[in-house]
């Protein structure tokens, strides 16, 4: 058994200290001046930012094409309600074109020290598995040295049949990225208009990631859907790329499986929960305590489950030896009636299919159950 996340007794306090970024960036070669500009035009924007303290532009001293914009926040919330918004996409645009790669690191600010004044924050240090509430977690290897990570995304209503077959139809990228790092398995699942693919990784995931981005095969399929999205991206231009899937993200926040392997085959499905406003993360944990209860009983079909989650977009990906028509509550994530009534009362269900009977179950599974559209592993997993 493996478990990405911490009990709810063990999360951290609500409040934060402040904040503070670091942007990493790398200029393209002659961009410079166009780079230097757009910064002009940004500083006096994002200072007007509510919850904005101060920012600073440096320059490496070793690498002039690599360059450092620290800026400070009253704490995380008004930082990340910016960085998520159609406000801060709009904001960042002259820079694009002009930076080869970005990277965004985020820290809380606990202890400073200036001359002999010193400064501590209240909050407590987050402990490993912590996150602030509404930020997902980083993604990290589990015990077996796997790390899972999701990407979500729509496309427009009526291209979903076209947009399969795209998906479907590409000859698979080599999986060694290099010594330390080996994609293990690629599925991709649709629900409705929706389209999430799963990836497991042994090694760095970002490095994988980027890996797979480059290949041929791979970039001429991303070309391919991107008339068919709802959201317009720009895979040429870094930043843009960067934001899509930042904000594409869904990050595993549970992970529970057997400790040894059945006996038998085992399938793959995914299911895309209806998630009642503001529920995502109760969501979430029940159905990691369901599947952690399930793994060790073995006369369950469940095999395994990562659960992913970011606000009120729940996914869970399990591993059964049996389809779900089968056994419905398995597929669900639910051990008995208790649980189906709690679930039903964090999702949206059919007022005609209540929950936690038979009919409930099966109505439940048939609309959220997503439909596989590719499953691909590097040989020897």
């Amino acid at each position: 058994m493996t478990l990405l996340s911490e009990s709810t007794a063990d999360r951290p306090d609500t409040e934060s200290a402040r904040l503070r970024v670091i942007l990493l960036l790398d200029v393209m070669d002659g961009a410079q001046e166009r780079f230097l500009d757009a910064y002009e035009q940004l500083r006096y924007q994002v200072s007007a930012v509510p919850g904005h303290l101060s920012d600073q532009l440096c320059q490496s001293i070793e690498d002039p094409s690599r360059w450092l914009i620290t800026s400070e926040w009253e704490s995380a919330g008004p930082f990340l309600s910016w960085v998520d918004s159609p406000e801060h996409r709009e904001m960042v645009k002259p820079l694009h074109g002009c930076v080869r790669d970005t990277r965004s690191l985020r820290f809380s600010v606990l202890r400073e020290t200036a001359g002999r004044v010193a400064e501590d924050s209240s909050v407590r240090p987050l402990a490993p598995g912590q996150t602030l509430p509404g930020v997902p977690m980083a993604p990290r290897p589990g015990p077996d040295g796997v790390t899972r990570h999701a990407l979500t995304f729509p496309v427009k209503p009526g291209s979903e049949a076209e947009v399969a077959r795209i998906l479907a139809d590409y000859r698979p990228p080599n999986a060694q990225v290099d010594a330390a790092t080996r994609l293990a398995r690629t599925t991709l699942f649709m629900h409705g208009n929706r389209v999430v693919r799963t990836v497991e990784v042994v090694g760095d995931l970002v490095a994988a990631l980027r890996h797979v981005a480059m290949q041929p095969e791979v970039r001429a399929v991303e070309e391919a859907i991107n008339p068919y999205l709802e959201e317009a991206r720009d895979l040429d231009d870094p930043l843009a790329a960067r934001d899509f899937f930042m904000r594409a993200a869904l990050p595993a926040v549970h992970h529970h499986a057997r400790s040894a392997a059945p006996a038998g085959e085992v399938g793959r499905y995914a299911v895309n929960y209806p998630v009642r406003t503001g529920c995502g993360a109760a969501v979430a944990e029940l159905l990691s305590r369901q599947d952690e209860q399930a793994v060790e009983d073995h006369a369950s079909p469940l095999v395994g489950s990562t659960v992913f989650q970011r606000e009120d977009r729940v996914v869970r990906l399990v591993d059964l030896t049996v389809e779900p028509e089968r056994d419905p509550a398995a597929a669900l994530g639910l051990a008995g009636p208790r649980a189906s009534a709690v679930l039903a009362r964090l999702v949206e269900i059919a007022p005609d299919h209540p929950l936690p009977s038979d009919d409930g179950l099966r109505h439940l599974l048939e609309a959220c159950l997503m439909a596989r559209i590719t499953d691909r592993r590097a040989p020897g997993r």
